[in-house]
């Protein structure tokens, strides 16, 4: 017998499959999580109950109706009895049949209804949390949260759970009648209890860390595999092929022999159970065949018996199989419930207030480090006026870009405060935080869908003639018409039909739709050729027209445009002024730009 494989739990009997890692009292609360979880589809659940309930009804009385069949109908030799069990037993089996199938769909449409939902909420929860989760957790892992976890709770969703249920109250109700049914009879079928005892408690330790482990080998491989293709280009560009390749077959490999391992404890644990069962009926069969012709019990009795005695073996043996697809699911949804559990390092504070429509911005004594490392930045304090153009300069990770994403709100910091209008940025309301102030990267990332779908990512409830007016305000309007489709041009996985520079004009006009008073520019020219650089650059000047804008400067040609130059030097503020001030104060400032002077008359010559 192989072991079903995926599937979810209900509450009731969430605590086979919990890691064994948890306290008793650590497994109640996600048992009575997932039980609020629930909460909606509770009615639901109990008619569904009430189904299965009748059901297992139906198959218990079966083995009775034929053990009376038998006695009072075929060995008196009375056909109307024999006859009316026979039609009762008919009867109970369709019954049987008609609330099984009622049951099965029950169950599975409140079970995928629960996996939509925790989908949803899974991948919200995702997206509220800050970029230091992301920096911290590889893509692919997230990936398998939402796939092969979920995937791992489908099959008990669909059928899984009601065998699980059904096969519970089966051995129960089987238990109860075997001992009604013939006592003596019962207490001969107490000999192979120990050794299904004993292997039960055996496979449950061990198939509970091997499937976690093969949950978590699931996540190695899936990471390794995004990793691969999401760097293609560079994986084909260095010849890495075989490297990559090689290390797909390690995480695989990991992978495939988790699941082996999973194969080789149920093909120990099984076979004991199965024979047990064999070797139940054969002792039953042989003691009652003594009882019959000692004349203490009937030969339908016998017949009932072991009818009863394999009802109550089977369920032992699905449930066997059902447990492998509790473990798989139950590892999937703890981690799933730990995911949800992550808190978002930037949350909106009660009472939050809108940020003002304009307003200074004020880096308040500003000093940050990256999770439990050293601070990167140390008491910066710098102001940028409402409609001022102000550069961050420096050399490569002296913490400008870190600056940028505290002025964006991407951390908070560690000390200090930032400001827009005079409100603190922690106690401004996401929504207003996100409208005010809006960050242009350096390479313009696209969504699959059409130019005119990338644009109003900006501004979800824009019209058609908004998004026009924002591409026309850039002066790009015209050269997205000229293609075949136009606006409505698919611009494919990650935008790859459009140009760096194309697609950094549509990045552009989505800020340009979302009308921002403050403009984080991580300086979107700096990849470009000098084919799109023109156009980018004309987009540029009027999308920072009227605007405060903080540009993060990787060319000094771009520093000298602003209004002022802030230099950052191993997280510090080193200097502040306009070009020309800095380059007559002889200081850092003067010294980058001597030495980027003079690395482009080098490229130029």
């Amino acid at each position: 017998m192989r072991p079903a494989k995926g599937g979810t739990v209900s509450a009731p009997w969430g605590s086979i499959f919990l890691d064994e890692a948890l306290s008793r009292d650590e497994a109640e609360r996600v048992l009575k999580r997932l039980w609020r979880m629930l909460r909606p589809w509770r009615l639901r659940i109990f008619i569904s109950a009430l189904l299965i309930v009748g059901q297992t009804a139906c198959v218990l009385a079966g083995p009775a109706l034929v053990g009376h069949g038998i006695d009072d109908g075929l060995k008196v030799n009375n056909p109307d009895k024999l006859n009316l069990y026979a039609s009762l037993y008919l009867g109970v089996a369709v019954f049987a049949l008609v609330m099984g199938r009622l049951s099965i769909r029950a169950v599975a449409r409140i079970g995928e209804t629960f996996l939509r939902e925790l989908r949803v909420r899974v991948f919200r929860h995702l997206l509220s949390l800050g970029m230091e989760f992301f920096e911290r957790e590889k893509t692919g892992r997230l990936v398998a949260r939402l796939t092969s976890d979920v995937e791992a709770m489908q099959e008990l969703v669909q059928t899984g759970l009601t065998m699980f249920i059904q096969n519970i109250l089966v051995f129960v109700g089987a238990l109860i009648a075997i001992f009604l049914t013939s006592w003596q009879l019962a207490l001969f079928t107490l000999v192979v209890v120990p050794p299904v005892y004993v292997a039960s408690r055996w496979f449950r330790r061990a198939s509970n860390r091997a499937y976690l482990d093969v949950r978590e080998r699931i996540g190695t491989n899936l990471a390794t595999l995004q990793e691969g293709l999401a760097g293609v280009r560079v994986v084909q560009a260095f010849g890495r092929e075989r490297a990559f390749t090689r290390r797909f077959n390690e995480t695989n490999e990991a992978q495939y022999d988790a699941n082996i391992k999973t194969a080789r404890i149920a093909t120990r644990y099984f076979p004991v159970v199965e024979y047990s069962g064999v070797l139940g009926i054969a002792i039953i069969i042989g003691v009652g065949g003594w009882l019959v012709d000692a004349g203490t019990i009937k030969i339908g009795v016998v017949l009932s018996f072991v009818l009863y005695l394999n009802s109550l073996f089977e369920p032992v043996q699905q449930l066997s199989q059902l447990y492998n697809t509790l473990q798989s699911a139950g590892a999937a949804l703890h981690k799933l419930f730990d995911l949800l559990d992550t808190k978002p390092s930037i949350a909106e504070r009660s009472g939050a207030i809108d940020l003002p429509p304009v307003g200074a911005l004020e880096v308040d004594e500003v000093s940050f480090g990256y999770a439990h490392g050293p601070d990167v930045l140390h008491s910066v304090s710098l102001t940028v006026a409402a409609g001022e153009r102000i550069a961050l300069v420096g050399p490569t990770g002296a913490g400008k870009s870190t600056l940028a994403k505290l002025v964006t709100r991407f951390y908070d910091p560690r000390s200090g405060v930032v400001r827009f209008g005079g409100t603190d940025l922690r106690d401004a309301t996401i929504q207003s935080l996100r409208e005010r102030i809006v960050v242009v990267p350096q390479e313009g990332y696209l969504f699959a869908g059409t130019i005119r779908e990338n644009v109003r990512v900006g501004r979800p409830e824009a019209t058609d003639a908004e998004v026009d007016a924002a591409l026309e305000a850039l002066g790009v309007r015209e050269r997205f018409s000229l293609l075949p489709e136009g606006l409505e041009t698919e611009v494919r996985e990650r935008g790859s039909r459009l140009s760096a520079g194309e697609r950094q004009l549509v990045s552009l006009a989505r800020a340009a739709l979302a009308d921002p008073a403050l403009l984080v520019l991580d300086e979107a020219t700096s990849n470009l050729d000098p084919g799109t650089e023109q156009a980018v650059e004309r987009a540029l000047e009027a999308l920072t027209a009227q605007r405060s804008v903080v540009v993060v400067a990787h060319r000094l040609s771009t520093a000298a445009r602003a209004d002022r130059i802030a230099v950052i030097d191993h997280g510090n503020l080193a200097e502040v002024g306009t070009h020309d001030e800095l380059l007559r104060q002889e200081g850092r400032y003067a010294s980058l730009w001597a030495s980027w002077t003079a690395a482009q008359s080098v490229r130029a010559s």
